[in-house]
């Protein structure tokens, strides 16, 4: 499947709003159907970047949580106040979330089944992180796909089957194994990082892309870096030899915190 170009039509778009160690959120949207994954951003600078790819967040159709750390729900409180759509999260993590005054509609669903939003086709999947019950998601519509999975210690099987096939990937690439070890963090969190339970480092993803990962996705995008302990120019290295060592032609990007990816379009 070609990427879009401009002048055809659009069948689906993905748009990672903010990835990193302080917010996360991305959009996930058809011609009929806009959801957003994650709320870690304030309501005031989602509205932003969404405003600079040209949406608006009174057009969000429904937001899915992916687990409960702050990093990820910062600004739901605050979006279910102001725009009463639908939030999707499993029925494990609803009981951890604080809403303050809002009164949100919860879509509750069990970690690994899968689920329709408009014309949006979501399968849920388990992943290996330190809280309650997180999942990552691939989506569907209409033959395409995007994968998107971040804050996992390592990459189970279950998970390389629910990614095959992904015409555009995003994959957690946390942290330089090095630059962690000397890094900032008191040793505890350090370990907590590295654990089974944790995030990928570079080291991790690069083995899983030089090995695994499937030769048909279009896009890798490369996100949740953190702010102490990478680079996004390690994480590019890392990952470009080892799609080159495979002689791959997949398109390779690094999500940033401070500004939105390009919009990518199918």
């Amino acid at each position: 499947m070609r990427v879009n170009v401009s002048g055809d039509t659009t069948i689906f778009k993905f748009c990672v709003l903010a990835s990193g160690s302080s917010a996360n959120c991305a959009l996930i949207a058809t011609e009929k159907t806009r959801l957003l994954v994650d709320a870690g951003l304030s309501f005031k600078e989602l509205s932003k970047r969404l405003a600079s790819i040209g949406e608006q967040v009174e057009c969000i159709d429904a937001i899915l949580i992916t687990h409960e750390h702050s990093d990820h729900i910062a600004g739901v409180a605050r979006f279910a106040r102001r725009v009463p759509v639908p939030i999707y999260l499993t029925r494990l993590t609803a009981p951890a979330l604080e809403w303050d005054n809002a009164t949100p509609r919860l879509e509750l669903f069990q970690a690994g089944t899968s689920f329709t939003v408009g014309d949006i086709e979501i399968d849920s999947f388990t992943i290996p992180h330190d809280a309650i019950d997180p999942v990552g998601f691939c989506f569907r519509a209409r033959g395409i796909k995007f994968g998107l999975v971040t804050d996992l210690g390592y990459i189970p099987e279950s998970i390389k089957f629910h990614l095959r096939g992904s015409h555009v990937l995003m994959l957690e690439s946390n942290h330089d194994l090095d630059m962690l070890k000397v890094g900032p963090y008191p040793w505890a969190v350090k370990q907590r990082v590295m654990s089974r339970n944790g995030h990928l480092s570079n080291e991790v993803v690069g083995d899983y892309v030089g090995h695994e990962f499937d030769s048909s996705t279009a896009t890798l995008i490369l996100g949740h870096l953190s702010e102490h302990n990478n680079h996004p120019e390690i994480v590019r290295i890392v990952a470009q030899q080892a799609l080159d060592r495979r002689g791959l032609a997949t398109r390779l990007v690094v999500a940033s915190q401070k500004q939105p990816t390009e919009v990518f379009r199918f």
